[in-house]
């Protein structure tokens, strides 16, 4: 395993794609890390539960820096508002502190997350969970590993076998045509679970400890990283539109199917 990253260390100009990824997520979760004690006050964005604090800030703005100097070409997309456009048709997103909730609140469910894509799509993504001391990697002719050990596969079986992570916020249950599609794809899974960081709990679904992940809305940095973990591992994803609202899909290629046909209000096959 990767010895611990020194808070002055900089990563080697040497690095392909993927050994970059894998540094810069866990370079920005040891950054956050280091500052979870000192952090008490936050900024929120949307809600209470959807808040930024000066760890998401440094962690994002350690990550840039480092791509700016190594992959000055490249186009760069963070949470925290970090945006560079370059001339390669390549985009880094990152998401520095996925979970800040948790984060802020004392929970271990957190991680750093970033994905590569091009025009065609994702071709690589990385999650870094301090909590485990767990590196996620995969994508595109790159089977997903934990830790530099496969994590797959992401087993296919009936959605009604299976134990589903899921989420929607309060403000969309109280909206009948969000809550109603949720609803039913929830009550078809076996158990659920909601962890509070997408990226997570998608790392944990390409290693089968999930068969499912559904969410509705995401923005890519929540998505592309999963995603592309997701399907390393033999996987399967959907972006499925239903009633005005984009649910975001993944998991066994039976528990897909099944969880997209009840979203859209169908029978399983």
């Amino acid at each position: 395993m990767t010895s611990p990253i020194a808070p002055d260390q900089t990563a080697p100009d040497t690095l392909d794609d993927a050994d970059l990824a894998a540094w810069l997520v866990r370079a920005a979760g040891t950054t956050a890390a280091r500052m979870r004690a000192d952090v008490t006050t936050f900024e929120e964005k949307t809600s209470i539960s959807d808040v930024v604090t000066a760890a998401d800030h440094a962690a994002e703005r350690l990550v840039v820096d480092t791509l700016r100097r190594l992959r000055p070409e490249d186009s760069v997309l963070g949470e925290e508002g970090s945006s560079h456009a370059g001339t390669s048709g390549r985009t880094w997103v990152i998401d520095p502190v996925d979970g800040t909730y948790n984060f802020l609140t004392g929970g271990s469910y957190w991680c750093a997350a970033l994905a590569l894509k091009d025009d065609d799509g994702v071709l690589l993504g990385a999650v870094y969970h301090p909590a485990e001391d767990a590196l996620w990697l995969g994508g595109p002719g790159r089977p997903t590993t934990r830790n530099g050990q496969p994590a797959g596969p992401a087993a296919s079986a009936p959605l009604a076998q299976s134990c589903a992570s899921v989420y929607l916020h309060h403000t969309y249950l109280r909206d009948a045509v969000a809550a109603e599609p949720y609803q039913n794809a929830v009550l078809g899974a076996a158990t659920y679970r909601s962890w509070g960081s997408a990226s997570c709990e998608l790392a944990a679904t390409s290693a089968g400890i999930f068969g499912v992940w559904f969410q509705q809305g995401l923005p890519e940095w929540d998505w592309l990283p999963g995603k592309a973990l997701v399907e390393a591992a033999g996987g399967d994803t959907a972006v499925v539109p239903v009633n005005g609202y984009h649910w975001y899909v993944a998991g066994g290629r039976q528990q897909v199917a099944d969880a997209v046909a009840l979203l859209q209000g169908r029978a399983m096959a």
